[in-house]
């Protein structure tokens, strides 16, 4: 590793005398270093003619490898030493679509500077999914919408408000006319749904009609073809490639926008590291906000 290090060094302040101020050693340790790699490996990787040494050929194409195996050497120190610290080796999140994915990938860059040996596993449920993941051990912290009956073994937090949207395809009957809400009864209605049954699925359950489809994303593309109506997201109209294929017609019963609190979850009994406790806070902490 030495000998790796002085010569990645030697390469990229280019010459000995400064790789070896960079690493506070001595020039000739740090030559002689040099001079034992391209021994033991039975090349040159520097050509000494001029004043200051240049890489080979053979020399340019081994240095990214050479950093490669100092990157790993680093992560394989920082990994052994959260052993030592008790940081869990990996951590599953289970987070709803209702919750906005530009602040998840905020909120995950945070997470990977700050435990950058920990792997993750991001799920993408929905509803009653979400705590029966937790509930069942198969998810560290959950991020879902507010559940009536939630299970009184997982703990829970309120992180704030997320709008949804009447949407319908600009083809749909509701698209150009003031609705009232008693045609909304009338129309076949979209639902975002679990994979077992629960009372959670009918809470926005409007229509006689109704298709149960498990993403939010893909009910937009049925939207577009004007089979139904729904109740989305905003971020995830807004963010959509479909939206200008959309509706969101005028509501004569309410301004349009249905909020649905969104809340942190996590099992009560069961001991949180380091990783999974800073998660549940920092979801906290990031209020959502209608």
């Amino acid at each position: 590793m030495d000998q790796l290090e002085c010569f990645v060094a030697a390469a990229e302040h280019g010459s000995f005398s400064a790789a070896a101020r960079a690493l506070r050693k001595a020039q000739s340790a740090v030559s002689t270093h040099v001079s034992n790699l391209e021994t033991d490996l039975g090349i040159a990787l520097f050509s000494r003619v001029g004043r200051n040494p240049v890489l080979t050929e053979a020399g340019v194409r081994l240095l990214p490898e050479a950093k490669v195996i100092l990157e790993r050497r680093t992560h394989f120190v920082g990994m052994a030493g959260s052993f030592e610290t008790h940081v869990e080796k990996r951590i599953v999140i289970a987070v709803d679509e209702l919750y906005p994915e530009s602040a998840v990938g905020e909120l995950l860059a945070e997470f990977a500077a700050r435990f950058p040996f920990v792997e993750v596993e991001l799920l993408v449920p929905v509803m009653e999914d979400v705590s029966r993941l937790v509930l069942d051990g198969k998810a560290d912290v959950g991020v879902m919408w507010r559940q009536e009956d939630l299970p009184t073994e997982l703990g829970f937090k309120a992180i704030g408000w997320v709008p949804l949207k009447l949407v319908c395809g600009k083809t749909h009957p509701l698209a150009n006319t003031r609705v009232e809400w008693e045609e909304l009864k009338r129309h076949r209605q979209i639902m975002v749904t679990v994979r077992n049954e629960g009372t959670e699925r009918h809470r926005l359950r409007v229509a006689a009609e109704v298709w149960w489809v498990e993403s939010h994303w893909l009910i937009l593309q049925i939207l577009r073809q004007g089979i139904g109506w729904a109740l989305i997201p905003a971020h995830i109209v807004e963010h959509s490639p479909l939206a200008k294929h959309l509706a969101t017609p005028e509501l004569s019963f309410d301004e349009g926008t249905h909020p649905v609190a969104l809340e942190v979850v996590w099992h009560k009994q069961r001991p949180s590291g380091p990783a999974a406790t800073w998660l549940r806070e920092r979801f906290a902490s990031l209020k959502i906000d209608r």
